[in-house]
């Protein structure tokens, strides 16, 4: 009885948790402007009046070069940083650790309000330079914990054997550490690329006046009336935030394996 209570609760809870995604995607194609059940009948009208929305489009645009900058420079400075902090003895180094994590603890409500008074404080008005780099700040420590984790299980005598035959360090990382960083590298991207992207209450403070991001954009709209658009807009967030981790993680057991069975043929 314990176990089918537990999970009867465990249902439920799932249940309260995603139903209203569930019914966000579903009322994004209903034919009526006035979201209910039942459903009047089928319709992308509302996807259409979304892609003619230049509020939106601007939205989305910002959102996704923001979020691809930040995917790519917290993914080259997650890879250096944990490559520091696991092959590398230096002082302060459990200080420096901890620093580079510290976002990662500090709610973003806090920090957002924080770094709003700082910037105030020094006069310094707020653009989309410090907006991305606000948003490099919160993804990086998640990136350094992916790799750092993936780092410390690659033994260090590849290095030292590839160092010995003559390699430079530099080689020895490229061509030796980074491949096998590569899982690591691809899911640290994806998830600082989600980060940014689908970052709502850091952006509110940032954000320079005049420029929406897409999570900011849904709250302006939610403001002014609940049309379908933010049913058909807040689906196409789900897909990205949720389809783009889930392709590459597909894609990245797809070369996986199609690695695993060049390897075997090699050693037949």
């Amino acid at each position: 009885m314990a176990w089918r209570l537990t999970g009867f609760i465990t249902l439920c809870v799932y249940i309260f948790m995603f139903a209203p995604i569930i019914a966000t995607v579903v009322l994004s194609f209903n034919a009526s402007m006035f979201g209910g059940f039942p459903l009047t009948g089928f319709s992308l009208q509302w996807y259409g009046k979304l892609l003619s929305n230049e509020q939106v489009l601007a939205a989305f645009r910002t959102s996704l070069w923001i979020a691809l900058v930040t995917a790519a420079v917290t993914t080259l400075l997650g890879i250096i940083t944990a490559f520091a902090l696991v092959r590398f003895e230096f002082p302060g180094k459990a200080t420096f650790g901890t620093l580079v994590i510290l976002p990662a603890l500090v709610p973003e409500t806090i920090l957002g309000v924080g770094l709003l008074v700082l910037i105030k404080a020094v006069d310094q008005p707020r653009s989309l330079g410090l907006l991305l780099l606000g948003h490099i700040m919160l993804a990086l420590p998640y990136v350094v914990l992916i790799t750092q984790a993936r780092m410390v299980g690659i033994r260090r005598t590849y290095e030292e054997a590839a160092l010995s035959l003559g390699a430079s360090r530099l080689s020895s990382f490229r061509e030796i550490t980074l491949p096998l960083l590569i899982p690591a590298v691809v899911a640290s991207a994806l998830l600082a690329f989600t980060i940014s992207f689908d970052n709502t209450s850091a952006s509110l403070f940032w954000r320079p006046a005049g420029v929406e991001t897409m999570p900011t954009q849904i709250l302006s709209m939610l403001k002014i009336s609940i049309s379908p658009e933010i049913n058909a807009l807040g689906t196409v967030m789900i897909v990205v935030t949720v389809g783009i981790p889930l392709v590459g993680g597909l894609i990245l057991q797809s070369l996986t394996r199609l690695r695993k069975r060049v390897d075997a043929k090699g050693n037949a």
